[in-house]
């Protein structure tokens, strides 16, 4: 496994994918989105997996996306940032798609893409002093690809509280908007991902895989169209006046030519 994230199944057929990149809190960069990418479809082909963990190591579950990374994009011709958006676009349909429950454990703050990836799972737990927000607005950028599935998870009226504000909020707001199912102590954090975990080990595998394509086809639809228009839209902030500028402020550590003293 690539050294930015581990896995390891019990037997119990319990598979815990952990974030492994500590220093950057998490962040996701090319070789992050790949292993994720790679994991989901070998856990989702493997019969003795009956659910999935997506856990973190560190003090932060994931800050997003990794700033190197998207300045990268914004200095790649069109084709290339077209192809990295779709990267990220492809993980975030493959841990969605997965046929098994995937449980969040969120031992801590988690912004933008790391929003996103709360936003995939089935569920998550989290802990009660992290603090979330889709802050990509605040680098002149928007959480496009991400925005199906956040969508999805909160509904219309939710996301128009923190989709485009960039607001930090609090975890007893997380669970309020359904981002989180419950925030606990960090000490109860264990205790309250294996509460989720143990219904799905009493159920047949089988059954709870078509019920979660069936809760997907009954849903809001994620098809190809929409991630077309998310990376499109995405695509076009990296290539915008504005995304230079916030990238560029955030280097130097001042503020943004929009950010209002």
């Amino acid at each position: 496994m690539d050294a930015t994230l581990d896995v390891a199944t019990d037997a119990r057929g319990v598979a815990t994918v952990t974030l492994n990149r500590p220093e950057r809190h998490n962040a996701l960069s090319a070789d992050l989105i790949a292993a994720l990418t790679a994991a989901a479809a070998r856990l989702g082909r493997d019969p003795a997996v009956r659910v999935v963990v997506l856990a973190a190591a560190g003090e932060s579950f994931c800050a997003g996306g990794d700033l190197d990374w998207m300045r990268a994009q914004m200095a790649a011709d069109a084709a290339t940032r077209a192809g990295e958006a779709r990267r990220l676009a492809e993980m975030l349909a493959a841990l969605d798609g997965l046929d098994k429950p995937l449980i969040g454990r969120v031992q801590g703050p988690a912004y933008g893409g790391g929003v996103g990836l709360m936003a995939v799972c089935d569920l998550a737990v989290g802990v009660a002093g992290a603090r979330f927000g889709l802050t990509e607005v605040r680098l002149g950028l928007i959480p496009a690809t991400i925005g199906p599935y956040v969508l999805a998870r909160i509904g219309m009226a939710a996301a128009r509280r923190i989709f485009f504000s960039g607001r930090r909020f609090a975890a007893d707001e997380a669970v309020a908007l359904g981002l989180l199912a419950r925030a606990v102590a960090p000490e109860a954090l264990d205790a309250a991902v294996e509460d989720e975990v143990a219904p799905f080990l009493a159920c047949a595998p089988g059954a709870v895989a078509e019920g979660k394509r069936l809760l997907r086809r009954l849903g809001p639809p994620i098809d190809t169209a929409v991630v077309a228009q998310t990376i499109e839209a995405l695509v076009r902030r990296w290539d915008s006046p504005e995304a230079a500028e916030g990238i560029a402020a955030f280097f130097a550590r001042r503020r943004p030519d929009w950010d209002m003293p």
